[in-house]
């Protein structure tokens, strides 16, 4: 049916009347193209306003629970016609129990069956009644119940990517009604209590999952004190845990909270996460409880963990659930070079001369587009300017695997950059010394003779340098230099903010409107930007789930690293030409992992 067929209304006032009640939290992500996809550095905050990109509302709260079931029947599965036999099914089953719905089409066929709730339920027990009913319904798409924290979808109103909305295919009035008079939890017994059966089923067929995380690669490798297991931080992002090893719900969050305080947290970092929507897994497995009662539980599973590793305090550090990390701190010493002037080794005289670079580097950007490939090389020379610093040394021996942690990129795209890079006239790197064996590329900053006087002319750029901060892997590059600007200045109108970061004004546009929507800056009465300096990068970074890429990477360079020196010791008799390599030696195809870098410092410490 047709929208005309009912009372006229707007596709705006189905959004602002429905959006909002349905939505598991008052935050939605809009897609930028065409409907392909939902990024989560996309997310904003949801508004009775409707949107002119297809969005779509989270599922589900910072609490993990959800106050709608979504049931999206997708048209590409088996057809328009199967779509709309499984919905009139599930409605006819719905009527049975008693229950209430709202349902929309899409103008490509598929359709969406939205039942409100009373009483809002846990991410685990929606997850089973959606997959129960997929066992039913064969066009029902259960992946949106199946992700906590990226689950989301359309709601009435909100533009589709073919063009056109989605349609109500009853009166505003009615869905209205329903929205505002949710099912009950008696409604609810009814829906659970009929599906008993394939509750059951799906639950069976978990148990008889192989549960292998991409998070559990082999060898296990240690993390510095204080960070658990990636496994336990993902089960208390996701609330999916290895049924095989945790009974129920209880078993799961106790053994996270465990795994907490044997990290060193504190019970207030654990409240935080909860409440504060970083880890709404393990809020979850707490929203059975009323929540004047969530806190005091998770005080008495506190005090079990506390209890609990006293006791097992002889095992010394046997818990699996933290780890340390596998790098060690560089080598802060200026390198032995033969055949150069000596560099002074005084700490100050390198850092003046890593600031005069820094204002070469700034100089020079203007060279370099607005296109991923050189964003991405700004962001490996910053790379390279942080990493001097650390060392306070122009001279740069890390691996391009440590480039790689730093910026996001892959390895072999900065062994791509570098290259570039040095092969340019009158370049900011020289390449000193090729890697030998263990040790990567050296490299040295230059202070090219055409921008000598102008880099020591300009006025030094107060605070860090930063290469890629974790956070930004999800929000982007354009964000990550207009945070960048932000941070070193007072506050600036988007006319200087495109000057200083050399991005077009519509890519400025869009990454102010990422970090606002993130609440990392904010506009002044006098249309001007400011960072908001309150947010934390690190938090946001834990809270967008970035800091699991930023380990997984770690944890592969490693095991690379692994497999490099155990080949370098099995070829003995090669280890002489590794260390005199001709020309033409493919160094591409065997340089080792990352040379030794204090990587927590940035990959987990980092608060802006």
């Amino acid at each position: 049916m047709s929208r005309n067929s009912y009372s006229a209304y707007s596709p705006a006032d189905a959004w602002a009347a429905l959006a909002p009640i349905l939505a598991g939290q008052p935050r939605v992500r809009l897609s930028r193209d065409a409907g392909k996809t939902y990024p989560q550095k996309h997310e904003r905050a949801l508004t009775e306003a409707l949107p002119t990109f297809p969005a779509a509302v989270r599922i589900f709260g910072k609490d993990g629970t959800c106050a709608a079931i979504f049931l999206d029947f997708d048209s590409s599965v088996a057809g328009v016609d199967w779509v709309l036999a499984d919905v009139r099914a599930v409605q006819t089953w719905l009527h049975s129990v008693g229950a209430r719905w709202i349902e929309d089409y899409s103008p490509n066929g598929g359709r969406h069956v939205y039942i409100p709730l009373a009483q809002r339920v846990t991410f685990t027990e929606g997850r089973d009644l959606v997959e129960a009913l997929g066992t039913r319904y064969r066009t029902l798409d259960k992946t949106p119940h199946q992700n906590l924290l990226h689950g989301c979808m359309r709601t009435p109103g909100s533009p589709h990517k073919r063009g056109g909305h989605q349609e109500l295919a009853m009166s505003l009035s009615m869905a209205y009604d329903v929205a505002r008079r949710p099912n009950s939890a008696d409604v609810w017994a009814a829906m659970t209590a009929d599906l008993a059966g394939e509750i059951n089923a799906v639950r069976a067929l978990r148990l008889e999952a192989t549960f292998t995380p991409v998070t559990e690669e082999a060898p296990a490798v240690k993390r510095p004190a204080g960070r658990m297991s990636r496994a336990m931080q993902i089960m208390a992002q996701t609330g999916i845990y290895d049924a095989n090893r945790y009974a129920s719900d209880s078993d799961a969050r106790q053994a996270i909270v465990t795994a907490a305080a044997a990290a060193g947290l504190q019970l207030l970092d654990v409240e935080r996460r909860m409440m504060q929507g970083t880890w709404p897994g393990l809020a979850s497995f707490y929203a059975r409880y009323a929540s004047k009662h969530r806190v005091p539980a998770l005080r008495r599973d506190w005090i079990n963990a506390v209890s609990y590793l006293g006791k097992n305090h002889s095992n010394g550090d046997g818990n699996n659930n933290v780890r340390r990390s596998p790098t060690s701190p560089p080598n802060t010493q200026p390198p032995e070079l033969k055949g150069l002037n000596p560099i002074s080794t005084n700490p100050d005289a390198e850092h003046r001369f890593i600031r005069t670079w820094r204002n070469a580097l700034r100089i020079r950007e203007v060279n370099y587009t607005e296109s991923r490939i050189g964003m991405a090389r700004r962001m490996v020379l910053r790379s390279l300017g942080e990493a001097a610093h650390m060392t306070a040394s122009r001279f740069i021996e890390f691996g391009v695997r440590s480039i790689a942690v730093a910026t996001g990129l892959d390895h072999t795209t900065v062994a791509l950059h570098l290259k570039a890079l040095r092969a340019e006239k009158d370049p900011l790197i020289t390449l000193v010394e090729e890697a030998r064996g263990t040790k990567g590329d050296l490299y040295m900053l230059t202070v090219p003779e055409e921008l000598k006087t102008a880099a020591e002319d300009a006025s030094w750029r107060k605070g860090k340098i930063h290469a890629l901060r974790p956070a930004f892997r999800e929000l982007g590059l354009p964000a990550a230099f207009v945070y960048e600007a932000l941070e070193h200045s007072p506050a600036l109108a988007i006319t200087e903010l495109v000057r200083v970061t050399r991005l077009s004004r519509s890519a400025v546009n869009e990454a102010l409107e990422i970090l606002a929507a993130w609440n990392l800056v904010t506009r002044n009465a006098c249309k001007s930007w400011a960072v908001v300096a309150t947010t934390s990068l690190r938090q946001l970074a834990e809270h967008l789930g970035v800091l699991e890429a930023v380990a997984a990477q770690l944890q592969r360079y490693r095991i690379e690293r692994i497999i490099w020196r155990e080949w370098l010791a099995s070829n003995v008799n090669t280890v002489a030409e590794l260390l005199s390599p001709g020309e033409d030696y493919p160094w591409e195809a065997f340089e080792g992992p990352p040379d030794d870098w204090a990587l927590s410092d940035i990959a987990f410490s980092r608060a802006g």
